[in-house]
């Protein structure tokens, strides 16, 4: 395992993908993550869908009228889902967890992108939830937060350059710090 922070400022989204396959431990690994994010009063209102078809994943690569077309390339995507009626937070709790995937694909080596979809409507202008709804055949009460697209990288991205840090963005006591 690397630093936290060295893994912070390795994680970049990736967009391009080789076309190697993850390997099962790999997918068990994730999965840990995403089931181990902490969810309020332990709710866990999130549901995971593991999709490595390459037919539904190029279906998938349609969810968003932009931006999302990469994962037809991914070995991999992870749809997080949750049900708003188990708890009020949970586009919080599936959002933490949606990270937690991210930050441990990037401890493997391996690249990942976060696909936005709630409140994003594919090309055809139908929401992106219920595209995805349809193509995954998920339950009504579910609602689809993000598809988390994973692979093996094509190309490193360069780290974070901490010099572009926005602390003028931090406040100190209160806003302003004065």
């Amino acid at each position: 395992m690397k630093q936290f922070s060295e893994l912070l400022r390795n994680r970049r989204s990736s967009r391009k993908f080789t076309s190697e396959e993850l390997n099962q431990e790999e997918v068990v690994v994730l999965l840990k993550a995403a089931l181990m994010s902490p969810t309020s009063k332990r709710s866990n209102s999130w549901q995971f869908i593991v999709v490595d078809d390459k037919e539904t994943l190029a279906k998938l690569s349609h969810c968003k009228e932009q931006s999302s077309s990469f994962i037809a390339d991914a070995a991999l995507a992870i749809v997080v889902t949750a049900d708003p009626f188990a708890s009020d937070v949970w586009i919080e709790d599936s959002s933490i967890a949606s990270i937690l995937i991210q930050l441990q694909a990037e401890d493997l080596g391996l690249g990942s992108c976060w696909v936005q979809i709630r409140e994003r409507q594919t090309a055809s202008e139908i929401s992106s939830d219920e595209f995805i709804h349809g193509v995954l055949d998920i339950p009504l009460q579910l609602q689809v937060l993000s598809v988390i697209a994973i692979g093996h990288k094509k190309m490193e991205q360069k780290p974070f350059n901490e010099d572009h840090l926005l602390w003028e963005k931090i406040h100190i006591n209160k806003y302003g710090g004065k």
